[in-house]
């Protein structure tokens, strides 16, 4: 045996099926696509779960529940890592900008507080969101827990909106009030004019008799 009489083994190799070759070959006219149909046609591609026209499974299968698209995400972040990273990193206290350095949480993150484990340090916690629990044993520690997400809805919310707007409803009362003062005395001058044209005209009236006198 040598390279000359090397030969794939029996059944590994097949021909190609010549197809558009004229009638005389057998797959001529169609092309073996048949006469009709969407697979007969140019561009023909089987989408995904399509079965052939027949309700397909996803839509025969039942649904339930709900997607919220409002819902906020939270990550999640226990008291004993906490206590690790006073213990490891000597923290005295825990921002968002230090959970981000040491690649707990993302920067885009919301990060809330969770009460797994024991916290015995004493910190200062400013995040979006604490458990009843966590705030608890932080507040047990001597610690003090500062909170920078608020719901949509929530009073404190709604109380620091009206704080916001107030300011400017009451530059808007200023103007109406200053408005209306400026309409009482144009009003005045209105009144007071035809007064003292009276009087002009009898003075100028005497004026005149005695002259004539």
């Amino acid at each position: 045996m040598d390279l000359s009489n090397l030969q794939p083994a029996e059944g590994a190799t097949k021909q190609r099926k010549r197809i558009g070759r004229g009638q005389g070959s057998g797959r001529g006219g169609t092309s073996t696509r048949g006469h009709k149909g969407a697979k007969s046609r140019s561009g023909y591609s089987r989408k995904i779960g399509f079965e052939g026209g027949q309700m397909p499974l996803q839509k025969r299968v039942p649904k339930f529940g709900f997607t919220n698209h409002n819902r906020k995400e939270f990550k999640g972040v226990n008291l004993d890592t906490l206590q690790f990273l006073v213990d490891t990193k000597k923290v005295k206290e825990i921002t968002k900008e230090i959970l981000v350095e040491n690649g707990l949480v993302a920067k885009k993150d919301l990060v809330k507080i969770l009460g797994r484990g024991e916290l015995t340090a004493k910190l200062n916690v400013t995040v979006d969101s604490f458990s009843s629990s966590a705030k608890a044993a932080i507040e047990k520690a001597g610690g003090k827990v500062t909170t920078l997400y608020v719901p949509k809805g929530d009073t404190i919310q709604e109380e620091t909106k009206a704080k916001k707007v107030a300011p400017k409803a009451e530059e808007k009362t200023d103007e109406v009030k200053a408005e209306a003062k400026e309409v009482k005395v144009d009003k005045k001058t209105e009144e007071a004019a035809p007064k003292a044209k009276k009087e002009d005209d009898s003075k100028a009236d005497e004026s005149k008799e005695e002259k004539e006198d």
